[in-house]
């Protein structure tokens, strides 16, 4: 691996790609410390360092998925705070309107120029949540409740309008920019640009995580064993990702020769590949997202005493308790389930395969082709949900065994999955664009 990396920069082409992608990364990181206008960037760090020494983290919890997208910098309050985070709900929310909209289903099957009008509304709708929700967090940055009950100091001094009206356009413009450095890393880099701007963010946060673990163990006397133990867990997890992200079932495909003109066509063999985990961490998100909304509710009924607030705050905040992960599980496997089924059309590539003469050996063209589809995939979606679900219990149940801070615990979770996902296909691209400009024949 390192002679391939090696070559990668010594190719010029490959070579300046590489280093605009990493600079891009920098000017991505580098806007994650530039703190709001209008926000004290002394009482924030106050709040941080509570919430650091706290082992169940306040609000900081369950703030934790967002905050881990944006690489920190949501806690922080700077420029980058909310992040890819409007643009991955925006292109959840196209994506699913394209099986319910006729009109955006018409325009995913144009082609190129069909994607491109759905990407334009991509970033439309991106804008509109950044404001949203840059609006949301400045009013919760006003009453004080980013960090909970952790920290009362004082985060935005001035609270007139124009003060607020500066908070929101430059967390929306931010959000923009944001975008438009991934588009440029697509564009000019290597591999997707937002998902590895994500990859940054999460990336980034994995050593501040890992020594934060290793501090509240200290008082125990168990800070390097504890700290031992996680590396090793992280090896695992991720030697276990990998392996089921790249695992897969190959539905053998046949094609009969047929004779256009003058010529014969097809006669070939190929297969279908249906991964054991084809939503990849878009469930997790989901679940994370659905579980959060009526903690986010609570955070506004600080001195409620209702029965609901209660009950939600008793079972449901820290994370840790059985019913939420037994919710979580289930949420989990749900959506799962869902989104295979709205992203995998078995009779669109039945009818596909039957328009160009392929067929499955021992399957009939047609309707018995995609109940075929339909029954091999129902049966691969389970493992692919249970592992998912699994990989994702991970910091909650060492937020329980550690008293890991189970927002900031690397190795489980969202985390990793994008982490190891991301590296897999920007590895991949690399390999790819290596083999082009270094094909090695029979005869050296």
């Amino acid at each position: 691996m390192l002679t391939a990396f090696a070559r990668a920069f010594r190719t010029p082409d490959l070579r300046r790609k590489l280093l605009f992608t990493l600079a891009i990364m920098a000017v991505f990181r580098l806007g994650s410390f530039i703190p709001t206008p209008g926000v004290s960037y002394r009482a924030v760090r106050t709040c941080i360092g509570q919430i650091e020494n706290n082992a169940q983290g306040g609000l900081a919890a369950t703030l934790g998925l967002a905050n881990l997208f944006s690489g920190g910098a949501l806690l922080q309050l700077s420029i980058f705070a909310l992040g890819i985070m409007p643009y991955i709900t925006a292109s959840i929310i196209i994506q699913l309107l394209t099986v319910v909209i006729p009109r955006f289903e018409a325009l995913k099957d144009e082609g190129q120029s069909g994607t491109t009008k759905l990407t334009q509304y991509t970033r439309y709708l991106t804008i509109g949540l950044a404001i949203l929700q840059s609006t949301t967090l400045v009013a919760m940055a006003r009453a004080n409740q980013v960090f909970g009950d952790s920290c009362t100091a004082d985060i935005v001094p001035r609270e007139d309008i124009w003060t607020v009206l500066l908070m929101v356009i430059t967390l929306t413009a931010g959000t923009g920019l944001i975008m438009w450095l991934g588009e440029l890393v697509t564009e000019r880099g290597v591999g997707n640009g937002m998902s590895l701007l994500i990859f940054t963010s999460i990336a980034a946060t994995f050593p501040g995580a890992l020594w934060g673990i290793k501090q509240q163990n200290d008082a125990s006397g168990r800070g390097w064993d504890i700290l031992a133990l996680v590396l090793l867990i992280g090896i695992v997890v991720m030697a276990l990702v990998v392996f089921v992200e790249q695992s897969q079932r190959r539905i053998p495909v046949q094609y009969a020769k047929r004779m256009i003109g003058r010529r014969m066509y097809g006669g070939t063999s190929t297969y279908i590949p249906i991964k054991v985990n084809m939503a990849g961490v878009i469930p997790v998100i989901f679940a994370s997202s659905l579980l959060y909304l009526p903690i986010l509710v609570t955070g506004f009924q600080r001195n409620s005493t209702a029965g609901w607030v209660t009950f939600i705050r008793r079972y449901l905040e820290r994370g840790d308790h059985p019913l939420y992960m037994l919710l979580y599980t289930a949420l989990i496997i749900f959506f799962t389930y869902f989104y295979v089924a709205i992203t995998f059309n078995p009779d669109e590539v039945a009818e596909n395969m039957k328009k160009y003469g392929g067929f499955i050996p021992g399957i009939r063209a047609g309707r018995p082709t995609a109940e075929y589809l339909a029954y091999v995939l129902s049966r691969i979606t389970l493992p692919g949900s249970i592992y998912l679900a699994l990989i994702s219990l991970i910091p909650l149940v060492a937020f329980g065994l550690i008293q890991a801070n189970q927002s900031s615990f690397p190795f489980g979770g969202t985390s990793i999955l994008i982490v190891v996902g991301v590296g897999l296909e920007t590895v991949k691209q690399i390999e790819s664009q290596l083999q082009q400009r270094h094909y090695e024949g029979f005869l050296r």
